[in-house]
């Protein structure tokens, strides 16, 4: 795809044929008129997640792209990306023949589409922090209206997408589990968005200084916290939500003053801890812990 009018590099439009066949192949299953002009994707990550010998934002400075789980091997969903698995199988219904071959490098990265003004993002469960594209990835983006695990049947394109205009399909009760799934096609470059949005227990650390070095506008939304009392205050449900060995690790953390993800980070670092387990912590303070909004995930 080209930017701002800029002739392709040699080889670029070969490269980008399959991308734009993607598209119209979603294109054609899709219908309606296009996106409102204040839609924005959203990526969620987690910046200090760790990722070979540093972390996940060391790896965005280091290559200037986000990359997907078919490059880097990690993923804060389903990481199935061998051939067999699901996320293929799923990949081959949603796109067609058009993503035989796409080489690993413009395979989706998957976000989440913003329609909400939420300062939160669009999938607060994959991740504290966010890039928010600008306008102009949504030409090479391709939408489900829930998650791929669950099978999506209604798509959309920026310029075709109906589905937004009835009321998005809620797969499960979880409000972690409600939003839009975005496919963005080809590179992803940090360049490509209009801001980072941190948590602000990020203030002040080396997560915000290297972040600042990425070269791209930095916001703040509200905050995730639970304090030992909110934990203590936590209704019943919560035992269930993600079991009671994450529900007793979060109080652990919180037992140290509080749970943010500035505090969680390190814990992801444990090797006596399971990694599951510590994401499900993430989602209990993602859905628990807002510190606007009443502490509880919106639904979509």
């Amino acid at each position: 795809m080209q930017r701002n009018g800029a002739e392709p590099a040699p080889g670029r439009m070969d490269a980008d044929a399959p991308i734009a066949a993607i598209v119209e192949f979603v294109r054609q299953r899709s219908s309606g008129g296009p996106l409102p002009s204040d839609a924005r994707v959203c990526v969620h990550f987690h910046p200090d997640a760790p990722y070979l010998h540093g972390d996940v934002l060391d790896a965005l400075l280091a290559s200037g792209t986000y990359r997907s789980q078919y490059e880097t091997g990690t993923s804060n969903g389903g990481l199935m990306t061998e051939a067999g698995r699901s996320r293929p199988v799923w990949e081959r219904r949603m796109f067609g023949d058009a993503i035989t071959g796409v080489d690993a490098e413009r395979r989706p990265k998957y976000g989440a589409l913003s329609l909400r003004d939420d300062p939160y993002g669009a999938a607060p469960r994959f991740g504290a922090c966010f890039l928010r594209l600008e306008r102009a990835t949504l030409a090479r983006t391709t939408f489900a209206v829930v998650d791929s695990v669950f099978e999506p049947d209604r798509f959309g394109t920026a310029d075709r997408f109906e589905a937004i205009g009835r009321a998005p399909s809620r797969p499960t009760a979880d409000p972690l589990d409600h939003y839009v799934e975005a496919h963005v096609h080809g590179v992803l470059r940090v360049a490509d968005a209009e801001a980072l949005v941190l948590d602000p227990s990020y203030r002040a650390t080396d997560v915000e200084q290297r972040a600042a070095a990425l070269g791209v506008p930095i916001e703040w939304h509200p905050g995730y916290e639970l304090r030992p009392d909110r934990l203590a205050l936590l209704p019943a449900e919560a035992v269930d939500y993600r079991g009671p060995r994450a529900l007793e690790l979060a109080r652990e953390i919180a037992a140290t003053g509080r749970l943010t993800p500035a505090t969680l980070g390190p814990v992801r670092r444990d090797a006596r801890l399971d990694a599951q387990e510590v994401k499900r912590v993430w989602h209990l303070l993602a859905r628990y812990g807002r510190r606007s909004g009443g502490g509880t995930a919106a639904p979509s």
